[in-house]
């Protein structure tokens, strides 16, 4: 009986928590300007009360749960508008350093697309106190810490007594990831057609906003049909690299990564010659060269070459992980498979053999543009305009 109660105590805490974490506090912090600790000097004064807000998202259910973070569906109170809210506990420098990449990377974008998801806002908790977050806030003590933590790789915002969350409100995707929306449907090659132009779209405008994504994978990129037809949402920054401030590479070189979450200069900018090392990813979307370490930009490309040719021929492994069947291409040696780009490391002769499929209605030039998405050399492979141009091309044509 004790544990049952203190089972229901902990559960009952944590509804509280969730119910009122996105609820602003202050008037002075829907801007972002006020810091934690005035909030605490107004609960002090005992003149809180008066500034309180009803709460403005009301969490209906849990949609996704992983390493580090709760994804909910929830309602917007003022609009009735369904959004995804993703919870993140930044209580481990690594739990820090993936939570504020994917701020700044989602932060960072001054224009929307389509096919990227938005972020309506990010807010900090600690103790229940709620502020709404701003790209680069210094004034904001908080966010300065976070900053520090990630940066330092240690502990230094709040301990056990103190959590301390960031919660992204971001567009509601009903159509679930891409792996689920294509195995659950009969090939479409309409469908086909309008995601290439959807991804290769979402990567050049990441691209030419200096964003290199470095997690490409179709559990990353979600579905919306609001609209009545399928639309792509390129999601999950949590690897991401913003490149900025760094002219046309000046400073930027082999064995270390050379993005900077700093104020951006995008005049003379080519993100395909900054060179990052932390070999990072999910194994069967990896390049060759992010196995080495030792990348660009182009990585970006080779993934995005593994999830169209394993959505054209329906291509799929089990994932050893979570059991689910996954989109994704592969090499067979012996009885294992092997991603395509260890394998390319370990062989870089190696010819893919591209179809798979015996039967498969693929084109000579769409062929052609996979392969050279997947060449060994990050340097044979499109740039993501150039990429985006000729998907482009194919799809008019076919």
């Amino acid at each position: 009986n004790n544990a049952k109660n203190e089972l229901c105590s902990q559960n009952g805490a944590k509804k509280t928590e969730n119910a009122n974490v996105l609820r602003p506090l202050s008037v002075e912090n829907m801007d972002g300007s006020d810091t934690m600790e005035d909030d605490w000097d107004h609960l002090k004064n005992g003149d809180l009360e008066r500034k309180v807000f009803a709460p403005r998202y009301s969490l209906v259910r849990e949609i996704g749960r992983g390493s580090y973070g709760v994804v909910y569906e929830a309602i917007a109170r003022k609009s009735g508008a369904l959004v995804a809210v993703k919870k993140l506990r930044c209580d481990a420098p690594e739990n820090v350093e993936l939570a504020l990449a994917e701020f700044w990377a989602l932060a960072s974008l001054e224009k929307r697309h389509e096919n990227v998801v938005q972020l309506e806002e990010c807010v900090l908790q600690r103790n229940g106190m709620a502020q709404k977050m701003s790209h680069g806030n210094k004034r904001s003590k908080q966010y300065l810490r976070l900053v520090e933590t990630s940066l330092k790789g240690e502990r230094v915002l709040s301990g056990m007594e103190e959590p301390c969350y960031l919660w992204f409100v971001m567009e509601f995707c009903e159509g679930g990831d891409l792996n689920q929306f294509i195995l659950s449907r009969r090939p479409d090659p309409c469908n086909n057609a309008s995601f290439m132009l959807q991804l290769s779209s979402a990567v050049a405008f990441l691209h030419q906003n200096n964003i290199v994504h470095r997690d490409l994978k179709p559990d990353n990129i979600l579905i919306s049909e609001r609209s009545g037809s399928p639309v792509l949402k390129v999601a999950d920054f949590g690897l991401s690299k913003v490149c900025a401030g760094l002219g046309t590479g000046a400073g930027a070189g082999p064995g270390r990564d050379s993005c900077e979450p700093k104020e951006r200069s995008r005049s003379c900018v080519n993100i395909n010659k900054f060179w990052l090392s932390s070999a990072c990813g999910s194994d069967f979307y990896m390049a060759p060269e992010v196995w080495e370490g030792h990348y660009t930009a182009k990585a970006d490309i080779f993934a995005l070459g593994i999830i169209i040719w394993a959505m054209l021929e329906r291509i799929t492994f089990i994932d050893a992980e979570s059991k689910r069947e996954l989109l994704g291409t592969y090499v067979r040696q012996g009885r294992d498979i092997v991603p395509v780009g260890e394998a390319l490391l370990e062989n870089p002769k190696m010819v893919l053999s591209i179809p798979q499929r015996r039967r498969s209605q693929m084109s000579d030039v769409l062929r052609k543009l996979l392969r050279d998405m997947l060449a060994v050399n990050p340097q044979d492979r499109p740039d993501a305009i150039e990429l985006h141009s000729r998907v482009g091309h194919i799809t008019c044509t076919t």
